[in-house]
């Protein structure tokens, strides 16, 4: 599947091919911090097929537990994150989905890193709703 990227602003853009059986959520704590949110949804781009249309994303690289370096790319005058991939080996990309225009076609298919979930994910269905603000 083609997949077209952006920030929040614009400024970068991008275009890929996913398979979006392999959507996921992970729960882990640097997740949930690199987004500011409980979790985070990806999906990885086939290797080769990710590129880079405009703009210049900012790198920050993070250590996880077992010392894989991955770097994280984000906008440097939205903030938005874009995606991430392994230092040492950028084959593979792991497009944030948000910033994905088809990302209603995404739909995650693997929780992982549950152990660090919070509790209050598990089931939003009792929740008050409104369509708008």
């Amino acid at each position: 599947m083609q997949v077209h990227g952006s920030c929040h602003c614009g400024g970068i853009r991008y275009e890929a091919t996913v398979d979006p059986d392999h959507t996921t959520i992970c729960h882990c704590t640097d997740c949930q911090k690199l987004t500011g949110s409980a979790y985070r949804v990806s999906v990885p781009a086939v290797e080769g097929s990710f590129q880079l249309l405009a703009g210049e994303p900012r790198i920050y690289v993070k250590t996880g537990d077992n010392g894989a370096r991955r770097a994280q790319a984000f906008c440097p005058d939205c903030g938005s994150p874009l995606y991430t991939y392994a230092v040492d080996d950028p084959g593979i990309y792991g497009l944030r989905v948000g910033c994905i225009a088809e990302r209603e076609a995404l739909v995650p298919r693997l929780q992982k890193w549950r152990r660090s979930a919070l509790r209050w994910t598990e089931n939003l269905a009792g929740m008050a709703q409104r369509e708008k603000s």
